[in-house]
Protein backbone atom coordinates (compact mmCIF):
# COMPACT_ATOMS: atom_id res chain seq x y z
CA UNK A 1 0.00 0.00 0.00
CA UNK A 2 1.57 3.28 -1.09
CA UNK A 3 1.14 6.23 1.23
CA UNK A 4 1.43 9.88 0.18
CA UNK A 5 1.30 12.93 2.44
CA UNK A 6 0.05 16.37 1.31
CA UNK A 7 1.69 19.04 3.46
CA UNK A 8 -0.74 21.89 2.57
CA UNK A 9 -4.24 21.21 3.87
CA UNK A 10 -4.77 17.47 3.64
CA UNK A 11 -3.10 14.22 4.60
CA UNK A 12 -3.86 11.30 2.36
CA UNK A 13 -3.21 7.61 1.83
CA UNK A 14 -3.65 5.54 -1.30
CA UNK A 15 -3.98 1.83 -1.98
CA UNK A 16 -3.33 0.74 -5.53
CA UNK A 17 -4.33 -2.41 -7.41
CA UNK A 18 -6.88 -3.53 -4.82
CA UNK A 19 -8.65 -6.71 -5.95
CA UNK A 20 -12.14 -5.23 -5.70
CA UNK A 21 -14.47 -3.91 -8.39
CA UNK A 22 -14.42 -0.09 -8.47
CA UNK A 23 -18.21 0.12 -8.35
CA UNK A 24 -18.39 -1.95 -5.16
CA UNK A 25 -15.67 0.08 -3.43
CA UNK A 26 -17.26 3.36 -4.57
CA UNK A 27 -20.50 2.49 -2.78
CA UNK A 28 -18.55 2.13 0.47
CA UNK A 29 -16.48 5.29 -0.02
CA UNK A 30 -19.64 7.38 -0.49
CA UNK A 31 -20.83 6.41 2.99
CA UNK A 32 -17.81 7.89 4.81
CA UNK A 33 -17.18 11.00 2.69
CA UNK A 34 -17.51 14.13 4.86
CA UNK A 35 -17.68 12.15 8.14
CA UNK A 36 -15.33 12.46 11.10
CA UNK A 37 -12.74 9.73 11.57
CA UNK A 38 -14.46 8.08 14.60
CA UNK A 39 -17.80 8.11 12.79
CA UNK A 40 -16.29 6.71 9.59
CA UNK A 41 -14.61 3.90 11.52
CA UNK A 42 -17.92 2.97 13.15
CA UNK A 43 -19.73 2.90 9.79
CA UNK A 44 -17.07 0.70 8.21
CA UNK A 45 -16.97 -1.68 11.21
CA UNK A 46 -20.69 -2.50 10.88
CA UNK A 47 -20.90 -2.49 7.07
CA UNK A 48 -21.46 -5.93 5.54
CA UNK A 49 -19.75 -5.26 2.20
CA UNK A 50 -16.37 -6.91 1.65
CA UNK A 51 -14.94 -3.69 0.18
CA UNK A 52 -15.40 -2.03 3.60
CA UNK A 53 -12.34 -3.92 4.89
CA UNK A 54 -10.15 -2.47 2.12
CA UNK A 55 -11.46 1.08 2.65
CA UNK A 56 -10.93 0.74 6.40
CA UNK A 57 -7.28 -0.18 5.89
CA UNK A 58 -6.71 2.93 3.74
CA UNK A 59 -8.45 5.11 6.34
CA UNK A 60 -6.24 3.70 9.11
CA UNK A 61 -3.15 4.38 6.98
CA UNK A 62 -4.18 8.01 6.44
CA UNK A 63 -4.75 8.51 10.18
CA UNK A 64 -1.36 6.97 10.94
CA UNK A 65 0.30 9.34 8.45
CA UNK A 66 -1.30 12.35 10.15
CA UNK A 67 -0.29 11.23 13.63
CA UNK A 68 3.22 10.06 12.84
CA UNK A 69 4.36 12.64 10.31
CA UNK A 70 2.46 15.78 11.37
CA UNK A 71 1.77 15.22 15.08
CA UNK A 72 -2.03 15.53 14.71
CA UNK A 73 -4.78 13.80 16.66
CA UNK A 74 -6.60 11.37 14.40
CA UNK A 75 -9.97 11.82 16.12
CA UNK A 76 -10.02 15.55 15.27
CA UNK A 77 -9.80 14.97 11.52
CA UNK A 78 -12.57 14.32 9.01
CA UNK A 79 -12.68 12.56 5.62
CA UNK A 80 -12.35 15.34 3.06
CA UNK A 81 -12.12 13.13 -0.03
CA UNK A 82 -12.78 9.44 -0.62
CA UNK A 83 -12.18 8.55 -4.26
CA UNK A 84 -12.10 5.16 -5.99
CA UNK A 85 -10.54 4.89 -9.44
CA UNK A 86 -10.53 1.97 -11.85
CA UNK A 87 -7.39 -0.11 -12.17
CA UNK A 88 -6.33 -2.68 -14.76
CA UNK A 89 -8.65 -5.58 -15.44
CA UNK A 90 -7.36 -9.14 -15.32
CA UNK A 91 -8.70 -11.35 -18.12
CA UNK A 92 -9.57 -14.94 -17.24
CA UNK A 93 -11.79 -17.60 -18.84
CA UNK A 94 -13.93 -20.57 -17.92
CA UNK A 95 -15.18 -23.53 -19.92
CA UNK A 96 -18.77 -23.56 -21.16
CA UNK A 97 -20.96 -25.97 -23.10
CA UNK A 98 -20.07 -27.29 -26.57
CA UNK A 99 -16.38 -26.49 -26.16
CA UNK A 100 -16.91 -22.75 -25.90
CA UNK A 101 -15.18 -20.28 -23.55
CA UNK A 102 -16.71 -17.55 -21.40
CA UNK A 103 -14.75 -14.45 -20.39
CA UNK A 104 -14.16 -13.56 -16.74
CA UNK A 105 -13.12 -9.99 -15.87
CA UNK A 106 -11.38 -9.56 -12.51
CA UNK A 107 -11.40 -5.83 -11.91
CA UNK A 108 -9.04 -3.84 -9.68
CA UNK A 109 -9.26 -0.33 -8.24
CA UNK A 110 -7.22 2.43 -6.59
CA UNK A 111 -8.61 3.79 -3.31
CA UNK A 112 -7.56 7.28 -2.13
CA UNK A 113 -8.67 8.88 1.16
CA UNK A 114 -7.74 12.43 2.22
CA UNK A 115 -8.10 13.75 5.78
CA UNK A 116 -8.30 17.43 6.76
CA UNK A 117 -8.77 19.58 9.85
CA UNK A 118 -12.25 21.09 10.39
CA UNK A 119 -12.87 24.72 9.43
CA UNK A 120 -10.03 24.71 6.90
CA UNK A 121 -7.20 24.26 9.41
CA UNK A 122 -3.67 24.19 8.04
CA UNK A 123 -1.71 20.97 8.34
CA UNK A 124 1.63 21.62 10.08
CA UNK A 125 4.90 20.85 8.37
CA UNK A 126 6.16 17.26 8.60
CA UNK A 127 8.10 16.43 11.74
CA UNK A 128 11.79 15.98 11.09
CA UNK A 129 12.52 12.32 11.57
CA UNK A 130 15.84 11.46 13.27
CA UNK A 131 18.41 10.16 10.85
CA UNK A 132 19.51 6.66 11.83
CA UNK A 133 23.19 6.55 12.73
CA UNK A 134 25.05 3.47 11.64
CA UNK A 135 26.93 1.76 14.44
CA UNK A 136 30.66 1.40 13.89
CA UNK A 137 31.61 -2.02 12.66
CA UNK A 138 33.52 -4.12 15.20
CA UNK A 139 37.24 -4.31 14.61
CA UNK A 140 38.27 -7.59 13.00
CA UNK A 141 40.14 -9.91 15.30
CA UNK A 142 43.83 -10.28 14.63
CA UNK A 143 44.31 -13.47 12.70
CA UNK A 144 47.01 -15.79 13.98
CA UNK A 145 49.77 -16.72 11.55
CA UNK A 146 49.10 -19.91 9.65
CA UNK A 147 52.25 -21.60 10.92
CA UNK A 148 51.21 -21.28 14.55
CA UNK A 149 47.64 -22.48 13.95
CA UNK A 150 48.61 -25.66 12.08
CA UNK A 151 49.52 -28.64 14.33
CA UNK A 152 52.98 -30.04 13.91
CA UNK A 153 53.15 -33.50 12.28
CA UNK A 154 54.39 -36.42 14.38
CA UNK A 155 58.07 -37.34 13.79
CA UNK A 156 58.65 -40.33 11.54
CA UNK A 157 60.19 -43.46 13.05
CA UNK A 158 63.52 -44.56 11.83
CA UNK A 159 63.89 -47.79 9.89
CA UNK A 160 65.93 -49.42 12.70
CA UNK A 161 63.25 -48.79 15.32
CA UNK A 162 60.62 -50.21 13.02
CA UNK A 163 62.58 -53.48 12.63
CA UNK A 164 62.96 -53.95 16.41
CA UNK A 165 59.26 -53.75 17.05
CA UNK A 166 57.57 -57.17 17.02
CA UNK A 167 55.22 -57.72 14.14
CA UNK A 168 51.58 -57.26 14.89
CA UNK A 169 49.76 -60.54 15.43
CA UNK A 170 46.51 -61.16 13.72
CA UNK A 171 43.74 -63.16 15.28
CA UNK A 172 43.63 -66.74 14.03
CA UNK A 173 40.69 -69.04 14.05
CA UNK A 174 40.63 -71.25 17.09
CA UNK A 175 40.54 -74.97 16.37
CA UNK A 176 39.73 -77.77 18.74
CA UNK A 177 42.68 -79.52 20.36
CA UNK A 178 43.71 -82.86 18.92
CA UNK A 179 42.75 -84.78 22.10
CA UNK A 180 39.16 -83.61 21.83
CA UNK A 181 39.14 -84.37 18.14
CA UNK A 182 40.27 -87.99 18.87
CA UNK A 183 37.48 -88.56 21.44
CA UNK A 184 34.82 -87.67 18.99
CA UNK A 185 33.39 -90.64 17.12
CA UNK A 186 33.45 -90.42 13.38
CA UNK A 187 30.08 -89.99 11.85
CA UNK A 188 28.83 -93.13 10.04
CA UNK A 189 28.79 -92.88 6.33
CA UNK A 190 25.52 -93.02 4.56
CA UNK A 191 24.90 -96.28 2.82
CA UNK A 192 23.80 -95.96 -0.69
CA UNK A 193 22.08 -98.78 -2.48
CA UNK A 194 22.92 -99.21 -6.13
CA UNK A 195 20.02 -98.92 -8.47
CA UNK A 196 18.71 -102.21 -9.74
CA UNK A 197 19.06 -102.71 -13.39
CA UNK A 198 15.81 -103.38 -15.04
CA UNK A 199 15.68 -106.87 -16.53
CA UNK A 200 15.31 -107.02 -20.21
CA UNK A 201 11.93 -108.33 -21.06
Amino acid sequence: MATVEDTRSEVRAEARYVRTAPRKAQLVAEQIRGRTVPEARTILAFMTRDAARDVERVLSSAVANAEQNHGLDGDELYVAHAVVGAGPTLKRWRARARGRVARIKKRTCHITISLALPEGGVIPEPIAQPVPVAEPAPAPEAEEPEEASKPKPAPRKKAEEAEEEPPKTTRKRTTKPKAEAADEKPKPKRKTTPKKKEADS
